[in-house]
This record gives C-alpha cells, sequence and structure tokens, in this order.
C-alpha cells in the first residue's frame, strides 16, 4: 500500500482540463499543478488576480488627486493677470499687473481695467517663453491626467493589470515633465524681477516690478505635478514588487493517461 507523507493530493492542486475520461494508453492530455494556493478555478481572486494592497490604492488615488489639483493650479496661473505687479507713491490709488496675456490697472475702488498685447511678436522675450511653457505644461498635465485615471484599478476602464500599470506608469511620468516645465517660466520670470529689482544702475526713486500671486500659484502647481508624479510612479513599482514576490502557477505538461506521477515522498507498506 501506498501512503503519501508530505500533503494530500486534491482536485485543488491538480486541475485536470479534458473533455472527456480517455481509456489508458489513449492521447496525452493536460494538467495544471498550482503550488501554494489552494483556490478554486470559480474564486474571483482566481479569476482577477491576487488583493490588492491598500496602501497602493491610496497611493495611487492621492497621485491622481494631487495631479488633479496641479492642472488647476496651472490653468490660475496662466490666466491670471498677476504674474507682477507695480505700485508707485505718485499713484496710490492705482496699482499695475503684468500677465501674459495682457496688462491691467486697478483702481482703489476695486475698479480693472485690462488690455491685451498688441501684438505677438512684438513680446518680451520673458513674456514669451513664459506664454508658450506655460501652455506645453497644460497640454502634457492634462495628457497625464487623462493616463492616469483609466489607469486607476478601481476604475473599469481596460482589462488587464498590465495595460493599467503602463498607463499609470505614463502618467505619472508626465506629470514629473510637466512639474519641471511649469516650474521653469515661473522661476525664470521671479530671478529677472529680482536681477531687475536690486539694479544699482536704475534710480531709486524708479518703481519696480514685484512678485505677483501668479508666481506662487505656479510654483505651487510644478510642486503639485512633482508629488503626483512621484506618487503615481511609487504606486506602479510597488504593485510591481508585489507581483514579483506573489506565487506564480505552473505551466502545463502534457503527460500520458497512464503514466501519471507526482513527485513526493512516499513510503511502501
Amino acid at each position: 500500500m501506498l501512503r503519501t507523507s508530505d500533503r494530500d493530493l486534491s482536485v485543488d492542486n491538480i486541475l485536470f482540463q479534458s473533455n472527456d475520461i480517455l481509456p489508458a494508453g489513449g492521447s496525452m492530455m493536460l494538467f495544471e499543478v498550482k503550488s501554494g494556493t489552494n483556490r478554486r478555478p470559480g474564486d474571483p481572486q482566481t479569476r482577477s488576480g491576487a488583493v490588492m494592497d491598500p496602501s497602493i490604492r491610496a497611493l495611487e488615488l492621492l497621485g491622481v488627486l494631487f495631479s488633479g489639483g496641479a492642472w488647476l493650479c496651472s490653468l490660475a496661473t496662466t490666466l491670471m493677470s498677476t504674474w507682477l505687479t507695480l505700485s508707485t507713491d505718485l499713484l496710490t490709488t492705482e496699482t499695475y499687473e503684468l500677465g501674459l496675456w495682457g496688462t491691467c490697472v486697478v483702481q482703489e475702488l476695486g475698479v480693472q481695467e485690462c488690455r491685451p498685447y498688441n501684438s505677438m511678436l512684438g513680446l518680451p522675450p520673458d513674456i514669451m517663453l513664459a506664454r508658450i511653457l506655460m501652455c506645453v505644461t497644460l497640454a502634457i498635465g492634462l495628457l497625464a491626467l487623462l493616463l492616469a485615471v483609466p489607469g486607476m484599478h478601481v476604475v473599469n476602464s481596460c482589462t488587464g493589470r498590465r495595460c493599467k500599470w503602463v498607463m499609470r506608469m505614463a502618467g505619472g511620468a508626465l506629470c514629473l515633465v510637466a512639474g519641471v516645465l511649469g516650474l521653469i517660466p515661473v522661476s525664470y520670470i521671479a530671478h529677472l524681477t529680482v536681477l531687475r529689482y536690486f539694479d544699482e544702475s536704475l534710480p531709486e526713486m524708479l518703481p519696480r516690478w514685484e512678485f505677483g500671486d501668479a508666481l506662487f500659484c505656479g510654483w505651487t502647481a510644478g510642486v503639485l505635478h512633482l508629488v503626483a508624479g512621484t506618487l503615481l510612479l511609487t504606486s506602479c513599482l510597488c504593485l510591481q514588487k508585489e507581483n514579483c514576490n506573489s506565487p506564480s502557477p505552473i505551466p502545463l505538461v502534457r503527460v500520458q493517461p497512464g503514466r501519471l506521477s507526482i513527485r513526493t515522498r512516499s513510503e511502501y507498506v
């Protein structure tokens, strides 16, 4: 009599795939041996894969939220007319504002009058560069958001983890690019403003431009884009590490029906 001492061989561990019962000496049939699992074929976790770590879901959700907030801040920065502000002692009732699309005059009573730039070719180089980079930042940030949202596992957009992983990875990388591109124009305008403010060649009584609210909003948008990209890429790397550590099924093996044998430690009595 044959007695196995390692573990029992059950139907949960050996899944035969055959249309009918074959006689001895007939054709070969396929079976699959699964290691490290006792799930049945109808188990939902067997069909859709292992349950994802809740921390990975939290990372991807935070990444999408930060990405949406960053894009809104970038849009506000592009449209705001307060990139630079100027106030003089001669006209204390008026404040001048400089934006990417025009200049504005704000009076003491709150009345604002804006005038767009006359010609695009006549723009200062720094304003022209900032306008181009902010438009590119908006386009890349929107594309990153459109890729990151379907890549979330809570959204039923495409089948397969590989597809969602690629979409989320691409969204995270584009968020990083959008963050860098968004920080360049605001930092460059701020750098030029500081140089002109402390320029000793200009008369001391001459009014100088100062930082506006749009610069701080642009810095916030750039940092949020970088944080969103980091969170999305971290969720992808953690998921890849989790998949590498999870047990994988043994491939299908062809055997003769009359020669089915499984290597176990046995004792003959």
